[in-house]
């Protein structure tokens, strides 16, 4: 499992630590489950995970607001972070920037998310993401599917920390965002896994938060009916869940 983390970097304070394993619904697991065992040749899973497509950013906020929001925030994801099935403004991404425009925060969500991205197309992408949006705070929000593919955690850590390195180059901050997988892919692996996003946030003084679908994971009917990708009505819980992970690293009032 995860090393225990103490406050030894002014970073560590703003590190959520989940206190015990969070059980998944019978339904999400069985969707999960799904994929494991039923893989294309080309290495893509079937269902909900299709073929990459890229998500339109969040809108702008309204005029109303009367302020400008010259700084960017970058979320590079998967469909969980990709509003997968649903409109776009629907999504935690959306959300949020509807939110710091409400709160009169410099800031704009940017959604790089594109379903079905592993690791290794995030790390691919970034250095053309940074160089359109040049954000202040990038969000990585990737591995999920390296999880479900069985691909080896060398991998998936090489391409995360391609992606922090690449970011910090661009003297953005970082937020990494973990995931956990379900307990069929067994014990060490999964624990290695989940453990993997909070070493790395460890290693490189980044903030973590260490499971983006912790407030919605044992409620069944937060999830679509492939039992994998949360709903419209859920992605407010998991905008409020990623808020205060995210805030702390935004100037402003």
């Amino acid at each position: 499992m995860a090393k225990q983390r103490d406050a030894l970097s002014p970073m560590a304070a703003l590190r959520r630590v989940v206190t015990g394993p969070a059980a998944w619904t019978a339904g999400l697991l069985a969707g999960l489950a799904l994929l494991t065992g039923c893989v294309e040749s080309d290495g893509t899973p079937p269902g909900g995970y299709a073929a990459p497509q890229t998500v339109a950013p969040a809108a702008p906020p309204p005029a109303a607001t009367g302020r400008e929001r010259p700084h960017t925030v970058l979320v590079l994801g998967d469909s969980l972070s990709a509003a997968y099935n649903m409109a776009p403004e629907q999504g935690w991404v959306a959300l949020l920037d509807a939110r710091l425009a409400t709160e009169g925060l410099p800031y704009r969500m940017v959604n790089a998310s594109v379903s079905g991205e592993t690791t290794a197309g995030g790390a691919a992408r970034i250095d053309d993401a940074l160089a359109q949006h040049r954000p202040a705070l990038v969000v990585i929000g990737l591995g999920a599917n390296d999880g479900l593919r069985g691909l080896p955690l060398s991998d998936t850590r090489r391409h995360l920390l391609r992606m922090v390195e690449a970011a910090r180059r661009a003297e953005a901050r970082v937020l990494i965002v973990g995931m956990r997988l379900p307990p069929n892919y067994g014990p060490e692996y999964t624990a290695d896994f989940f453990a993997l996003f909070g070493e790395i946030a460890d290693e490189q003084e980044v903030a973590h938060l260490p499971f983006l679908l912790e407030p919605i994971a044992l409620d069944d009917g937060a999830f679509q009916p492939d039992r994998l990708h949360p709903t419209a009505e859920a992605q407010p819980r998991i905008a409020q869940h990623v808020w205060p992970a995210l805030r702390p690293l935004l100037s402003g009032p």
